[in-house]
């Protein structure tokens, strides 16, 4: 295809070896931390937010809420979470971040943060600048809804 003029991969074609590589990379680090990429999700979704329900988390980083609540035991028991019920609505549970989860989820962001400067530095100072801008501007993109037209 790509000697084809006017022609190109598919955008999930270029894209998969990067990603699939990077979670790799990841998971390695996340080990090292001792939290699983699903752990790693939250601790990131909840540091620096307010209180937020188990759905709410759960939508929030593309978790089913059902299936979340093992990590949710997991990170609660190891002193990252705190999970309280919401005075509005006992049947709810409002999830919020200990300092040591702040801390653990920091950690673990600087390291695979690292560890990407490693890719980032392959490309040049303006090649990095729209990389890293185009992806944040994909990121807040409602893709489902432009993808399923």
């Amino acid at each position: 295809m790509p000697d084809q003029p006017g022609r190109r991969p598919d955008l999930a074609a270029l894209v998969h070896p990067l990603l699939q590589a990077l979670i790799a990379a990841e998971r390695a680090i996340l080990a090292r931390h001792d939290i699983s990429m699903w752990g790693y999700s939250v601790l990131c979704a909840l540091d620096g937010q307010p209180a937020r329900s188990q759905a709410a988390l759960a939508q929030s980083i593309g978790a089913d809420k059902t299936r979340i609540i093992s990590t949710l035991d997991e990170l609660q028991d190891v002193g990252y979470i705190v999970r309280e019920p919401d005075p509005a609505d006992r049947r709810v549970h409002l999830l919020s971040i200990t300092e040591a989860g702040r801390q653990k989820g920091r950690a673990a962001q600087a390291d695979i943060q690292a560890a990407e400067e490693d890719l980032l530095a392959e490309l040049t100072p303006a090649q990095r600048k729209v990389f890293l801008e185009v992806l944040m501007t994909f990121n807040d993109l409602p893709l489902g809804d432009i993808l399923g037209r």
